[in-house]
């Protein structure tokens, strides 16, 4: 099925402390390849394993994940800072890229927000990126900390909230849960 182009793209921004950011845009994308939209995530600092990298293969090019990290937690100082750094220059400029591919509909730019957090990008580098989007592209931005001039710049913002989290009572990250 060949959908018809976005209309009009939105600017969606997934933020909070709370689980789930990323399911929600791979929601998103669930529901977009139905429709026969394609899909294409840049996920700042992740390099490890998770099983949507598996589930995107079985869309048949619907959705496309491309991972621009360590599979190492993350690190501002030192000298493994400089790995994480240089991944997220190389996501920034794929994603930079991404924007002027007219075969993608929605662009998912995964916890570039928390990479703002921790310095790697700057927020005139996602401000720009939101600038340049298409007209009939959907940005979805993606990660924890998203300062208010983001939120302003965006069409939709949901902030997930921690009620209550299973890992405080011991429960660690779960095959298909949590990764």
């Amino acid at each position: 099925m060949v959908a018809d182009r976005l209309e009009r793209g939105c600017v969606q921004l997934f933020t909070g402390h709370g689980k789930g950011k990323t399911t929600a845009a791979l929601g998103l994308a669930m529901r977009a390849a139905g429709s026969g939209l394609r899909t294409h995530f840049i996920q700042f600092m992740k390099g490890q394993h998770y099983g949507e990298l598996d589930a995107a293969k079985m869309l048949g090019g619907l959705v496309t994940i491309e991972q621009h990290g360590s599979a190492e937690f993350c690190v501002t100082e030192g000298e493994d800072a400089k790995e994480h750094y240089l991944h997220a220059r190389s996501a920034v400029a794929r994603s930079r890229e991404a924007l002027t591919y007219s075969s993608i509909d929605i662009l998912v730019l995964d916890e570039i927000v928390t990479a703002l957090l921790f310095k790697l990008v700057t927020l005139d580098e996602i401000l720009e990126i939101v600038k340049a989007k298409p007209a009939g592209m959907e940005l979805v931005l993606t990660g924890r900390g998203a300062p208010q001039e983001l939120v302003d710049a965006c069409d939709l913002v949901t902030e997930m909230r921690e009620v209550k989290h299973y890992y405080t009572a011991g429960v660690d990250g779960r095959k298909g849960i949590e990764y």
